[in-house]
């Protein structure tokens, strides 16, 4: 109530055109590289995202301003960086550090309209539930009774399990959304679907699996010794876990891969059944759709698993707007970052935009998608350390001073650091001037009492 009775007031005396203003359809998939349907890994089956693709815009350059679920989805909802408000990690609640900012579909809801969430919306542990009218939280799926099957106890563990997709969370989230669309309504609507899988653990039904024979699995494409020429932090980064060395100590590389292969097409056919409800309603026409990740995922590259690295694999996320009644689809190969969702949506739905959103609408290059665009991406990853991805290069400093620099046109692998260079001198100068300006301090932690 804080925000929206506020807002509510101040736009009291904008007209309400139900008929003309556009529904919107946000799908969070949670912890989705670029292998659905972005051309970062051949076989992987994703039918449904591959559809929504050829009917709106897909953005083939877009990144995540952080690599992690809380700070990204934050960002994403809030408009707001990491470096901006100090939340840079998963265990930091994200409303104490930013105690003024609207989010999105609190923003919505001030504005009109019905604004309900469903799924994994926000990082679990700090939904904000003054936004929605209505909120289906996330209910887990079935687990084996032992466990880790596979992997280890963190959750880095993967099963086909003997069960019908009716019994996994992401069914259940996909089947509220399907029967929320078949209703009408007095007011347009907000509806965000959060997706959990492919996140892990990767326990997903059997017959997904039988879709990724063992022999058919392939390894992403990487090379030894990756990380001699990466800067210390990095290496701590990627290493932190030890994943890489469990998994190939034990000859798991191509069972894990299996593993979230599966899990891909498995929230594949529930993006399938979100969409094909969406055809049949009384909303066909008249509903924007948003599909994103809130970052990507390594399977080795680089030595690295899960997310949490300034590098491709982890930033790099699918990112596809349909318009209403969309039928033709565009690519998009300009370099942009999800906190320009927000304002983007606002000029879709003819919404006013407000002062403190820090990204940019990005409705030039849905109207003309080769449309000139001169801003690169910015991933942050804990305070100080920053990544500015333009369509050709690929920055990193470290909170030490220490870089990276990969050219994509010659290096789409990011295997030669170029920063110690000279003669890239001038590239690193010129990239490293849209690093923030400000470094927040970390905001405050999570507080457990034992």
């Amino acid at each position: 109530m804080r925000f929206t009775v506020v807002l509510a007031f101040l736009f009291a005396n904008v007209a309400i055109a139900q008929d003309t203003r556009p529904n919107v359809m946000l799908i969070f998939v949670d912890d989705l590289n670029d292998w659905g349907g972005f051309g970062g890994h051949p076989n992987i089956l994703t039918p449904n995202i591959d559809r929504l693709a050829r009917q709106g815009v897909r953005f083939t350059r877009a990144y995540a301003n952080a690599p992690a679920c809380n700070p990204s989805r934050a960002s994403i909802l809030t408009g707001i960086l990491p470096s901006t408000s100090g939340v840079y990690w998963n265990k930091q609640p994200w409303r104490p550090a930013m105690p003024d900012a609207i989010t999105l579909p609190e923003y919505f809801s001030a504005q009109g309209y019905r604004t309900t969430g469903i799924g994994k919306i926000f990082h679990l542990p700090y939904n904000d539930l003054n936004a929605w009218d209505e909120f289906i939280p996330f209910v887990r799926s079935p687990e084996p009774e032992s466990r880790p099957v596979n992997g280890k106890k963190d959750s880095f563990d993967w099963m086909p399990m003997a069960m019908g997709d009716e019994d996994m969370a992401d069914f259940k989230t996909a089947q509220s959304a399907i029967d929320y669309l078949d209703q009408t309504f007095d007011k347009p609507f907000f509806l965000a679907v959060g997706l959990y899988k492919p996140h892990l653990p990767w326990y997903v039904p059997e017959k997904y699996f039988a879709m990724y024979p063992p022999e058919s699995v392939t390894l992403p494409l990487h090379r030894d010794n990756d990380l001699d020429d990466v800067p210390l932090q990095g290496q701590l980064i990627a290493r932190d876990r030890g994943d890489h060395e469990f998994v190939v100590k034990r000859g798991l590389w191509k069972d894990a891969i299996r593993a979230y292969s599966a899990s891909i097409t498995f929230v594949d056919g529930q993006v399938g059944r979100l969409l094909d409800a969406l055809e049949k309603s009384p909303h066909r026409d008249n509903t924007i759709v948003v599909l994103l990740s809130d970052h990507g995922w390594h399977l080795g590259e680089k030595e690295a698993w899960r997310k949490f690295t300034l590098w491709e694999e982890s930033t790099r996320v699918p990112f596809i707007i349909r318009l209403p009644s969309s039928s033709t689809g565009s690519i998009c190969e300009r370099t942009v970052s999800l906190v320009d969702l927000y304002p983007t949506l606002l000029e879709l739905c003819g919404l006013p935009q407000h002062h403190r959103l820090e990204g940019r609408s990005l409705v030039p290059l849905i109207k003309v998608p080769t449309s000139e665009w001169k801003y690169p991406a910015l991933t942050t990853q804990g305070m100080g350390n920053h990544a500015v991805r333009s369509e050709r290069w690929r920055y990193i400093q470290y909170f030490d001073g220490t870089e990276e620099l990969y050219d994509h046109s010659t290096d789409p692998n990011e295997w030669h650091n170029l920063a110690n260079k000279p003669e890239y001198h001038q590239i690193k100068t010129e990239l490293a001037s849209w690093l923030p300006k400000t470094n927040a301090a970390n905001a405050p932690f999570e507080v457990r009492n034992k």
